[in-house]
């Protein structure tokens, strides 16, 4: 027997030997079953012939080998193996996360090979009229005599017809093997690429076929995608795959629909929202050519290609391209070491690059790539800030915003409100005594959802029934504070009621279909009302908005999170940019009872590009990042004094192996108490990236010794994007 190394999805920074029986074969990047104490666990082989392993009459032998080949290519595992390393999380949970769902549970790889309808004979001769009863019948058995359709192009609005079909015998199920797709000949006609389009195009071409980072920085409505399209063309002709990562479900669709309206190639999507059998399918697909272009969010990062020759990730500048929690990667992070290990260009897209991007690329280490001026010649839409103070206020309106509202739906556009509250009110307050629904778990209030009557906390997820009387006094005048989405969406459709109002947040969504459906309807144009949070403020083409209110923007004027104003000067901007992005010029409401802050002011006469540079030189002389490394150490306990004792022990060890690392802690968290446990936090800043690595180690492997560390649940994170 030989003895083999396996990385295994448990919470341990080790790997584990085990035998391999004669006469069976793996490699490096297959799934095997392995004895785990009580337990039979898939693992990742990690190493052959390891020369520091275990005594072989100490080791167990493996329960079965579950692959012939590897799962994860050799570039995957060298771009995972440095994300371990990078992000000081276990290897065995990197690795088994980078593969889909079923593969995880071990159930075996299926033939390579998709699901396909097609016309059978008594299909093919059946006349038009047999079916002119049924017309979604009709117009499948029409789509298919064009040729067979793949199972995952038939829509859920399609499925009741090709059932129909099936049982009539008109149609037949055919398995087609993965193949890699033909090299594209001939694509649909670009649109006419401006001066700054052109040249952005010319260098991310020319840049094929080796590492090369770009920061395509585009004002809104510059044409952004149009550069992606353009650039895409010359790889699909030379059979080449392309990664797309956007930071949210609601991008995918759209995003989709242009790619596959340009290429007729396959173009497949990824994302939390697909069943697992839909993901083991792009999977696969990805994995054997048969997929050109991959539309995904972050976890599509670790989607192995055959021939991948470009990433770009839009809307770079998004911190859902963040993972918040377990394995907390970066995708863009992760996208730029890919294209490197890949040797492919990789384009980093947004009309508000991220600091880090924008320093990265003032410094040389990015190609910066500038779009100045929006593709249809339209000028940006001009701001105006409405003064809360001076004037009545109507449901969350004030007068000035109400007549604006209603002269622009009267002459046929479109109104978009962005609220980033979902739910009817974020309390419910006792008018008698001034009691408060909290959250019994988390300091926090609970919000009310009126329509599922249910109290929901937004940080630890628990709910109970609104209740009919005051927790304190008894009295039954309870009444909302504050306003979310869902009342703002009940007071506009009175107010206006001869226009539709839509709704986009995460509750009006959930069903499966439900934002494309909401999205068409917006696009089909006629005027109306959209509300929604940030799901409307990323990337969506709304021709026939003309005016955009941003209903409160004072929430983050005062966070005491230092990345808070580069975060809202990015939602201000992104938001805006959804108005006026046709022919006709848009306009935008920022509502706020501080309108002389300096920060507002700044945006609204110099735009996000003077913001951005402005607020790169503060983090300079403040010695913030980029320009220092973040580590961020969080614990927790039902106890208060333990995560406070924990990281002052890390304070104490800092203090004496690494004096020049500056130290912020322990302090509370900005939510103190959260699920029933106390948060605390400590922030290591370095000069030294390699410097604070090392730091990191050390105290890892330190802490694991120490008593307390079994009492309470702790997280490193690394380069942080959320403080609290």
């Amino acid at each position: 027997m030989s003895v083999i190394r396996i990385a295994l999805p448990v919470p341990l920074r080790q790997s584990f030997d085990y035998l391999l029986p004669a006469g069976i074969e793996v490699q490096v990047g297959c799934r095997v079953r392995v004895p785990f104490g009580k337990r039979a666990l898939v693992g990742i082989v990690w190493q052959l012939q390891p020369a520091d392993a275990f005594a072989e009459d100490a080791l167990k032998p493996i329960i079965e080998p579950l692959d012939a080949a590897p799962v994860l290519s050799e570039h995957l595992c060298q771009l995972l193996s440095f994300a371990a390393d990078y992000y000081h999380h276990p290897l065995g949970e990197v690795l088994i996360s980078a593969i889909p769902a079923l593969l995880r549970e071990g159930k075996p790889l299926p033939t390579g090979q998709s699901l396909s309808y097609q016309l059978t004979q008594a299909g093919e001769t059946t006349a038009e009229a047999d079916l002119k009863r049924a017309p979604k019948q009709l117009a499948l058995w029409q789509q298919l005599q064009q040729g067979a359709l793949a199972a995952d192009s038939i829509t859920s609005e399609q499925r009741p017809a090709l059932r129909a079909l099936l049982q009539k015998q008109l149609v037949t199920a055919i398995e087609v093997p993965f193949a890699p797709y033909p090299a594209l000949t001939a694509a649909s006609a670009g649109l006419k690429l401006t001066t700054d389009q052109a040249l952005a195009v010319s260098a991310i071409v020319q840049a094929q076929g080796r590492f090369q980072p770009f920061l395509l920085e585009g004002i809104t409505g510059s044409g952004k995608t149009e550069v992606y399209l353009q650039s895409i063309a010359p790889l699909l002709a030379q059979g080449q795959q392309v990664l797309v990562l956007v930071p949210e479900i609601g991008l995918t669709p759209q995003t989709l629909a242009r790619f596959a309206d340009r290429f007729a190639v396959p173009v497949l999507s990824w994302h939390s929202g697909l069943t697992d059998t839909e993901r083991l399918g792009c999977w696969q697909q990805a994995a054997t050519g048969s997929a050109a272009i991959v539309i995904g969010t972050r976890s599509a990062l670790f989607l192995r290609f055959a021939r991948l020759g470009l990433i770009v990730v839009d809307e770079e500048h998004d911190a859902s391209l963040k993972q918040q929690d377990g394995f907390r990667y970066h995708a863009r992070d992760l996208a730029i070491k890919r294209a490197a290990l890949e040797q492919c260009p990789v384009v980093l897209g947004s009309a508000t690059p991220s600091l880090e991007s924008l320093h990265n690329a003032l410094q040389g280490r990015f190609q910066l790539l500038t779009l100045s001026s929006r593709a249809s010649g339209q000028q940006l839409p001009t701001l105006e800030l409405i003064n809360l103070q001076q004037q009545p206020v109507q449901f969350g309106l004030a007068n000035t915003t109400i007549q604006q509202i209603k002269h622009t739906l009267q002459q046929g556009f479109q109104v978009m409100l962005f609220l980033n509250r979902r739910g009817f009110a974020p309390a419910l307050s006792c008018q008698e005594c001034g009691w408060v629904a909290d959250c019994q778990r988390c300091d926090a209030s609970m919000t009310w959802h009126k329509s599922d009557r249910q109290l929901n906390c937004h940080h630890c997820g628990s709910s109970r029934p609104v209740p009919r009387q005051c927790g304190h006094c008894g009295s039954t005048r309870l009444v909302p504070l504050g306003q979310g989405t869902e009342q703002l969406e009940a007071q506009l459709q009175p107010m206006f009621p001869d226009y539709p109002v839509v709704r986009l947040d995460r509750d009006s969504t959930r069903r499966k279909g439900s934002l494309a459906e909401a999205l068409h309807q917006i696009t089909q144009g006629g005027p109306q009302l959209i509300v929604g949070t940030q799901m409307l403020a990323k990337g969506h083409h709304f021709p026939q908005v003309t005016l955009v209110v941003i209903v409160d923007v004072d929430g983050a004027l005062f966070s005491s999170d230092f990345r808070a104003p580069e975060q809202l000067a990015q939602l201000i901007t992104q938001v805006a940019g959804r108005a006026g992005r046709a022919r006709h010029a848009g306009k935008v409401l920022l509502q706020s009872r501080y309108p002389d802050h300096g920060m507002l002011q700044d945006i609204l006469h110099n735009g996000y590009d003077s913001f951005a540079r402005l607020a790169l030189t503060e983090r300079q002389q403040t010695l913030l990042p980029p320009y220092q490394f973040l580590a961020l150490f969080r614990a927790e306990s039902h106890q208060d004094e333990l995560p406070r004792q924990w990281l002052q022990q890390l304070v104490e060890l800092v203090q004496t192996e690494a004096p020049e690392v500056q130290l912020l802690g322990p302090i509370r968290a900005p939510l103190e108490r959260k699920a029933g446990k106390y948060r605390w936090q400590l922030h290591c800043y370095s000069a030294s990236r390699s410097g604070l690595h090392q730091l990191l180690n050390q105290l890892i492997a330190a802490s694991q010794s120490w008593p307390l560390t079994r009492k309470l649940r702790w997280q490193l994170d690394v380069d942080p994007v959320d403080l609290s």
